[in-house]
């Protein structure tokens, strides 16, 4: 298998690493998390590069691009520890309006390219514990329109969001599959309440009180599937940038702090350790290349490989970051340091879409008889 990027991946990487390094620096993030992590500004930035509209397709004025080039923006973004909203709002929202008709995608899809509207998926609810098919949220029809009722958690960028894509329930008791509607509802019709979260970006809860919506899916479960596991790709590529950039840093600060008159990355002891960090690295590598390239799968291998990939990221991301950070020592958790706010970061990530844990139980629910060995 060829795992050579394209002459246009290539200049994709180059594009959005230039704009990290100029448009922003830590000094501009640190101040930006300190502010509350008010982040549509940068998300706008990034639309004027043409980035929003990376999965949108050119019909609707994107760029029409595929999973792997998005897996190449999330690795510089994560590099860069940018905190936008990108992979909920430029990735996940076009996955999600796929299953929507053709003139609610003429709609939205234009505006979602060019940056003006944000738009985020709430799908986390109280009772959830990631699972999908957990849904209380309620909808009913009033005429030709429907109306929601419920609450969701942790929308990211909730806040800064012109309008939600929410899955509800039309039908059935509220773990069935069968009966899971999409809905778009805009800001407006919901009570928001945003808040700051750790990594430096912010979340909201967004309450729905027979809130006004358009159905994007009567059968929205496993559209829903389709784009969670976009969301996991793409959060498992910017984990590899998150994870190289720290490791780079840790090196650097190795070959600079000095004990007994040398340099600690000169001691065999800690050479080791780095060795060992620079292992889950590229295991963590192999498997986001693999979660990227599973996606056109079908459902049941698709899902699988999602958590087996997100089972390895667990595992490296809490590896490398504790490494790394005791490998500094008492600086690399104060918040002046840039390496303690990667390491918040990959912290985070382990609760999106689903933790390890969470995700060895899709994995092995999902063994059968060939004991989990990639068919």
């Amino acid at each position: 298998m060829d795992f050579d990027f394209t002459p246009e991946q290539l200049s994709l990487r180059e594009a959005v690493a230039r704009w990290v390094q100029k448009g922003f620096p830590f000094d501009r993030r640190h101040a930006i998390a300190r502010a509350g992590g008010a982040t549509r500004l940068i998300y706008t930035e990034l639309a004027g590069l043409g980035l929003a509209g990376l999965a949108v397709p050119e019909a609707q004025g994107g760029m029409g691009f595929g999973a792997v080039e998005a897996m190449v923006v999330m690795e510089e973004l994560g590099r860069g520890l940018v905190n936008a909203p990108y992979a909920h709002a430029a990735l996940i929202t076009p996955a999600l309006l796929t299953a929507a008709s053709p003139e609610l995608q003429q709609a939205w899809l234009p505006r979602v390219a060019d940056g003006s509207a944000l738009v985020v998926l709430a799908h986390q609810e109280a009772a959830a514990r990631y699972r999908l098919a957990q849904v209380q949220t309620r909808a009913r029809q009033d005429g030709s329109a429907w109306r929601l009722t419920g609450a969701k958690s942790v929308v990211p960028a909730g806040d800064e969001a012109d309008a939600f894509i929410v899955p509800a329930r039309i039908s059935g008791d509220e773990v069935e599959e069968a009966g899971i509607g999409l809905f778009l509802v805009e800001k407006t019709a919901a009570k928001v309440r945003g808040y700051p979260t750790q990594d430096g970006a912010r979340a909201a809860e967004v309450v729905l009180q027979d809130s006004l919506a358009t159905l994007i899916a009567a059968r929205g479960f496993e559209p829903l599937e389709a784009a969670v596991d976009v969301g996991i790709a793409a959060q498992c590529a910017e984990a590899v940038g998150l994870m190289e950039q720290l490791t780079a840093i840790t090196v650097d600060y190795m070959n600079t702090r000095k004990q007994f008159g040398v340099s600690i990355a000169s001691f065999q002891a800690l050479r080791h350790r780095i060795a060992d960090v620079k292992m889950q690295l590229e295991l963590g590598r192999s498997m986001s290349y693999f979660a990227t390239l599973t996606l056109e799968r079908e459902r049941a291998q698709r899902r699988r490989a999602i958590s087996q990939a997100r089972v390895q990221l667990g595992h490296s991301m809490r590896f490398v970051g504790q490494q790394c950070v005791q490998l500094h020592g008492g600086i690399g958790v104060t918040d002046e340091y840039l390496g303690s706010h990667y390491f918040k970061r990959l912290t985070m990530l382990e609760m999106n879409f689903g933790d390890t844990l969470h995700h060895l139980g899709e994995v092995s629910a999902r063994m059968q008889d060939s004991a989990g060995v990639f068919a």
